[in-house]
């Protein structure tokens, strides 16, 4: 019996899971995490530090490439900005059913394409996918830049986009994957940097605008894939940006992602909420982002309410530091530090403890 005592889980005395945000701003050129999937290691790192970590399709989607682990929760922008401000929860699931939304404006091929990821995934991964349905009129999506550098899009029938979402959620759909056209443009000057690893992606921008208008409207998790024709193979390509080569769609990783993604739940009208088993915005115990990107309603949310902001030093187009804002953050130099000091709070351990030199306390 002494023997079975001393087992691998009696020796377990790690501690509890520290429930911690990731977040990295789509389409502002992060070195790490603005390309395709290139932020998953930095993901999973963190996830392993944390024990529960909450991230967003932008840094877990890296097209036909996706891992799946249970300590991480895949919440869609606009829904991880209303946890972060405490209007929702979030209810872990073994699985959604994934509704799909087609653009009417995809051609036929890249149509049935898609429809064959979708048929993909149900036969070799398992996965609750329909009903399928199309959009009543083209998404008509635009591509812009900013001023600043950042992508950014509109979307020509967003009321074609709610009818479909709302159709999905009445047929059952307790998760909804959007395919839109994107337009192409494959001799761009951005497309050409994106891939040679130095620019912003440029479809990431209006990719945001879909799933956050679903996500707000529905209340249901969302995530989005382009629809574009192949590119040209590029002998200089990017490592970053590879997982986009793999395939004729970026649809799998969206439908993997979703398949596990966890329900939103709203703040009870009275009161709060009482259903056990919710991840709740006040076990959030920190918030790591880009150190130049910080003026995000997430980040900003959590440092109001006291949570912990790790500043990681990931370049990209914006500037907006803790000096800017007025903000007190830990600063890290990567991912791995950043995921050092998650661990050090999990633990308990003062951030500063692990510094030199260590000044002597002062009595006042």
């Amino acid at each position: 019996m002494s023997g079975l005592a001393a087992g691998p889980a009696a020796l377990d005395r790690s501690a509890p899971p520290l429930p911690t945000l990731l977040v990295i701003p789509t389409g502002i050129g992060c070195a790490v995490g603005g390309f395709a999937g290139d932020g998953l290691p930095a993901a999973r790192l963190l996830a392993a530090a944390s024990g529960c970590l909450i991230t967003h399709p932008n840094v877990m989607n890296g097209a036909a490439l996706y891992w799946s682990d249970p300590r991480l929760q895949y919440v869609e922008g606009a829904a991880l900005d209303r946890f972060a401000a405490a209007e929702i929860a979030l209810r872990p699931v073994r699985r959604q059913r994934l509704g799909l939304l087609l653009d009417a404006g995809l051609d036929p091929e890249l149509r049935l394409r898609h429809l064959q990821v979708a048929d993909a995934c149900r036969a070799s991964l398992g996965l609750e996918i329909g009903p399928v349905l199309s959009t009543d009129a083209p998404l008509a999506v635009t591509l812009q830049q900013g001023a600043s550098g950042s992508s950014w899009g509109t979307l020509g029938r967003a009321d074609a986009l709610l009818r479909g979402a709302e159709a999905l959620q009445r047929a059952g759909a307790t998760a909804i994957a959007v395919v839109a056209r994107f337009p192409d443009d494959p001799g761009s000057d951005a497309l050409a940097a994106y891939r040679a690893g130095t620019g912003v992606d440029a479809l990431a921008g209006a990719e945001a605008v879909i799933s956050h208008l679903v996500s707000r409207e529905l209340g249901l998790p969302c995530a989005h894939a382009p629809a574009l024709a192949p590119l040209p193979l590029d002998a200089q390509l990017d490592p970053r940006a590879a997982a986009e080569e793999l395939g004729h769609t970026f649809l799998p990783c969206v439908l993997v992602g979703l398949s596990r993604a966890p329900d939103l739940v709203p703040r009870p009208a009275a009161g709060d909420w009482v259903e056990p088993g919710l991840l709740r915005p006040e076990a959030i115990g920190a918030v790591v982002a880009p150190a130049g990107a910080l003026g995000g309603a997430a980040v900003l949310a959590c440092a109001e309410r006291g949570v912990p902001v790790i500043a990681v030093h990931n370049p990209c187009v914006l500037a907006v530091t803790a000096e800017a804002l007025g903000l007190a953050v830990l600063a890290a130099s990567s991912y791995s530090e950043a995921a050092g000091l998650v661990l050090a709070l999990r633990e308990g351990l003062a951030p500063a403890a692990l510094t030199r030199p260590l000044p002597p306390l002062q009595a006042r």
